[in-house]
């Protein structure tokens, strides 16, 4: 093959003469020359593979993820624990309110059907679901939810048995029963009698009980005190005004011990036992008025403990 050179510059002509051989050559020379720089900008396209350094770096950190889950894991299940104690406690609690609260049923001798104690909670309706999708709450909610129930059922029983005990008691100390003396015996009764200073004929508003100079006078109610002083005939002597319009007195007291305005409970010592006023010796003239009514005590002195 020949192939003619032109030159710009001198415009001379020159020809080169090659053989098949020559232009195989140079072929092949122009090929590996373009592969080489494919090659080259290939290599600067694509990034270089991780190394093993980076593969160490990944390993560490998997690890170190790995280890915080099984923290979280271990810390969760010490939570689990705790709580399953704390529901234990709750429903020792709970046993102990149920118990209580029989025991006190029994006692104040209440309606067993009214305060059941051992029965679940009443609640109920129709179900109405909160948005498209139903949340099932996880065990342990369920769980401390039925607890709350129970314990707030409980706490309301209570409370009511608790507010019917002391209206009992409050209804059962203002109850008219007893005697005005701890010790000591009557020694005249209600009603017509022969007047021990004159000898006449006369009405005894009330019972007297001997007993020893100094002992104790005692409130048959619990009771406001409306007197407290001296009064004519009667020597001194107390004024106790209870509920439903009741109203004893209490005369001839050595001394007084209460004041007017003073609350007074059953059993509480008001006065000692004297002879002042018309009288032949030491003991307590007991009276009872309702509604300004006088009444024959003898009724309320056989009550114990608000029975007839």
């Amino acid at each position: 093959m020949q192939i003619i050179v032109l030159s710009r510059r001198h415009g001379a002509a020159r020809s080169l003469s090659l053989d098949w051989r020559g232009l195989s050559m140079a072929l092949l020379m122009l090929i590996g020359t373009a592969l080489a720089a494919g090659v080259a900008f290939g290599t600067w396209l694509v990034p270089p593979s991780p190394s093993l350094q980076d593969d160490a770096q990944l390993t560490q950190v998997l690890d170190r993820q790995r280890a915080e889950v099984g923290e979280v894991r271990i810390d969760a299940q010490r939570q689990l624990d705790a709580f399953a104690a704390h529901v234990a406690e709750l429903q020792a609690r709970l046993t102990r309110l149920d118990a209580l609260g029989e025991r006190l049923t029994e006692l104040a001798e209440l309606d067993s059907s009214e305060f059941d104690f051992s029965l679940n909670v009443g609640q109920g309706g129709p179900e109405e679901l909160a948005g498209s999708a139903a949340y099932a709450p996880p065990p342990f909610m369920s769980t401390l939810d039925e607890l709350a129930l129970r314990l707030d059922s409980r706490e309301q029983q209570l409370e009511v048995l608790e507010q019917l005990l002391a209206e009992r008691r409050l209804d059962e100390a203002e109850y008219l029963a007893g005697r005005p003396v701890l010790h000591g015996y009557m020694s005249s009764p209600f009603g017509r009698r022969t007047d021990p200073l004159s000898g006449r004929l006369s009405v005894h508003k009330g019972v007297d009980f001997a007993a020893k100079a100094g002992s104790d006078v005692v409130a048959v109610a619990a009771g406001v005190v409306t007197a407290s002083g001296r009064r004519s005939g009667y020597g001194n002597t107390v004024e106790i005004s209870h509920a439903d319009g009741y109203v004893t007195l209490y005369a001839h007291n050595q001394r007084n011990l209460v004041q007017v305005g003073d609350l007074v409970q059953r059993g509480q010592v008001i006065a000692k036992v004297g002879s002042t006023g018309r009288s032949t010796g030491s003991h307590v003239h007991f009276e009872v008025t309702q509604n300004g009514r006088v009444v024959n005590p003898a009724s309320y002195i056989a009550r114990v403990s608000g029975v007839e």
